[in-house]
């Protein structure tokens, strides 16, 4: 059997507890999965069986497109609301819908991003979130992203804003939850989590 598998990952699955439910579906151990869903996002994950893995490099280089939502304030050393609470700071005040719309706008266009320790990077062989979980800290090498579109599409309290949703469309190997930690210190802050509540790869 060859062909696509579009999963719609629910919130706490692994992307590879998706590809083993396909296995298990098909009978199949041919079977792998085009970028990484993090546990908390939620959304298309494309699923590879059989010869079609062999795709895999050509559908990887497309752009994917999220929604996520950032609560400011709060800081989880994971990244998302899983984790611990590392630091809390106050929202300012004077934060405004123009403040939010710029500081989106300003993460348009090629950049530099730092992949968080809980990813699934590899380092010597170890992948990073379980060197984070024995509470050990390497350096990561910088890798280039790109950002072709961004937009603010709701804010829950105008006049006091702590909860951002917006949607991107970003190449691959971005990380969201780096993104919004990076609107959040724009902004005067730190963000709790996010939420990726769409994933859409483009190729599809």
């Amino acid at each position: 059997m060859n062909g696509l598998e579009i999963v719609d990952k629910p919130l706490k699955k692994t992307s590879f507890d998706m590809v083993r439910e396909v296995r298990k579906k098909y009978n199949i151990k041919q079977v792998g999965h085009i970028g990484t869903l993090d546990p908390m996002a939620t959304g298309v994950l494309v699923i590879l069986v059989g010869g079609a893995t062999k795709l895999s490099d050509y559908l990887m280089e497309h752009d994917k497109e999220y929604i996520a939502t950032v609560y400011l304030g709060e800081k989880k050393d994971t990244g998302d609301s899983e984790g611990n609470t590392i630091e809390r700071r106050e929202v300012p005040k004077d934060i405004s819908l123009e403040n939010v719309k710029d500081v989106l706008q300003s993460f348009l266009g090629k950049s530099k991003q730092v992949p968080p320790m809980y990813s699934a990077i590899k380092v010597n062989g170890q992948k990073l979130y379980d060197l984070a979980r024995k509470g050990i800290k390497v350096e990561r090498e910088e890798r280039n992203i790109e950002i072709t579109n961004i937009e603010l599409l709701k804010i829950e309290d105008e006049c006091n804003i702590k909860e951002i949703t917006f949607r991107v469309v970003c190449s691959k190997g971005t990380y969201i939850r780096v993104l919004c930690e990076n609107i959040a210190e724009k902004l005067g802050t730190v963000r709790l989590y996010e939420i990726s509540k769409e994933n859409k790869n483009r190729t599809i």
